[in-house]
């Protein structure tokens, strides 16, 4: 008999995950639900609770059971278009007329796009295009009346499903073929995500909506989006929607560069709801969230039948309990139900309390070579205290006033990766004998005493010195 090496969590740590299944498909009133966890890359949990039509003795759901996944479709058509520009077929700078031209979209930037930034009106004009069929690009361009701009581009963020719509024409007529076969072909099959299609094959769950007085259920319209698709026409399962989690883990599969990852996770625009603080964040394609300082990427997605939503841990957070990379995802079906708002995040917080992120055990694997450039240093008067740290040097603590770690940029040469310095230089300064004199941080001029003598401090040092 074969054995399964497959990833599980603990008995313990199941029971909890499938307990909050299942309380939130009852107090919800969902009619299904399903789920899955990630760690390290690998699915380590699935769980699922209700059935399929809402009755006590229907067909249950399953990880291979599709929904309508609805935004979540979003962050697909944000890759392909990072996909383009990392081949060098488009800048985030250039206005979207300069690859599709005849829209009343065209001053608005790719990036602005991809970060619901570029003041696009959030619907199309004419029948509620989630709950009836879609045309062309073609009627979707012309049928605008002049109001789809309603606010000056990079002012602020402003959820635009007809911003994706454009996205995904603007992967069309750079490929010259549909934005569905692009993502199938540059996204899906490289990650085996044969189950995630534009429309439902094989198992598949109805959308309903439940009433909101009495149990009782109706059915949802299904159809092709048209040129609105790119917004959220994607159907999958949880199985094949934790491959993408672990995707937006780090496993890419080489689908794109981890480095481009990292930048679409960068917030670019918050979230600012009159009332609450900014919790939300959006970067190019994937939506970020601040929970209690740990940092969390994402998306969530709503079509009439049908709620999902997926959590991934950018950072292991306060407590160190969780990993980078634990992530969860989960799909129901139906329109409406509160029950689905903090259901993925509250996954991965049983997940971090019942079943503990590894401690890799520390190690001496640094560098003496960098022992000269450590201990403390000053800019003017402030002290700043240098440290080596996973290959980084330190300046500060990250996270703290202008603390800020630096990678290696060449020979005695640093890049900032975070904070105030984020991307600047670091040269380390030499004496004639080569000892180190001083350190210069984008004219910032750090020496070993306040204000050094032999420091080249910018504005000289009085000649009287200190008095």
């Amino acid at each position: 008999m074969p054995v399964d090496n497959t990833p599980r969590v603990g008995d313990t740590t199941a029971a909890h995950l499938d307990r909050l299944l299942a309380l939130a498909q009852r107090d919800g009133r969902l009619p299904s639900v399903t789920a899955a966890v990630v760690r390290g890359g690998e699915t380590i949990w699935t769980g699922a609770a209700g059935t399929l039509d809402g009755r006590a003795d229907g067909p249950p759901s399953d990880d291979d059971v599709q929904y309508r996944m609805g935004s979540l479709t979003k962050p697909f058509v944000a890759v392909a278009v990072m996909q383009l520009r990392d081949a060098g077929r488009l800048d985030l700078a250039d206005r979207f007329e300069d690859h599709v031209p005849g829209s009343r979209l065209g001053a608005a930037t790719v990036e602005q796009l991809l970060t619901h930034a570029a003041g696009v009106q959030a619907e199309s004009n004419g029948p509620w295009w989630e709950r009836t069929p879609g045309g062309d690009w073609t009627a979707l361009a012309s049928g605008d009346d002049g109001a789809a701009q309603r606010f000056r581009g990079g002012r602020r963020f402003h959820y635009s499903n007809t911003g994706f719509a454009a996205l995904g024409r603007l992967v069309e007529v750079l490929h010259g073929r549909p934005w569905d076969d692009v993502v199938r072909t540059e996204i899906l099959e490289p990650l085996a995500m044969a189950r995630t299609t534009t429309r439902p094959t094989g198992r598949s769950a109805p959308g309903w909506a439940v009433h909101p007085f009495a149990d009782v259920l109706l059915p949802e319209p299904e159809h092709d989006g048209g040129a609105m698709a790119p917004a959220g026409q994607l159907w999958s399962t949880a199985r094949d929607l934790a491959r993408w989690t672990a995707f937006l883990g780090g496993d890419t599969h080489g689908v794109v560069d981890t480095a481009t990852l990292a930048e679409m996770c960068e917030p670019h625009h918050v979230a600012d709801d009159a009332g609450a603080p900014w919790t939300m964040a959006m970067g190019l394609g994937f939506q970020q969230w601040n929970v209690d300082g740990a940092r969390l990427a994402g998306h969530g997605g709503s079509m009439p039948g049908f709620l999902a939503g997926m959590r991934v841990r950018l950072d292991a957070g306060p407590g160190r309990t969780a990993a980078p990379g634990d992530g969860a995802v989960v799909l129901t079906n139906t329109t409406s139900s509160p029950a689905m708002r903090n259901l993925p995040t509250d996954l991965l917080t049983a997940l971090a309390e019942h079943e503990p992120a590894p401690v890799a055990p520390w190690s001496a694997a640094g560098d003496p070579g960098l022992l000269e450039l450590l201990g403390s240093w000053h800019w003017g008067p402030t002290t700043t205290t240098a440290s080596a740290r996973d290959g980084h040097l330190l300046l500060g603590e990250p996270g703290t006033g202008r603390g800020s770690r630096f990678a290696p940029d060449g020979d005695d040469r640093w890049v900032g990766l975070d904070g105030y310095h984020q991307g600047e230089p670091l040269q380390v300064i030499r004496r004639e004998d080569g000892t180190v004199a001083h350190l210069d941080l984008q004219t910032f001029r750090f020496t070993r005493t306040p204000y050094a003598a032999d420091g080249d401090v910018p504005g000289g040092v009085d000649v009287a010195g200190w008095r």
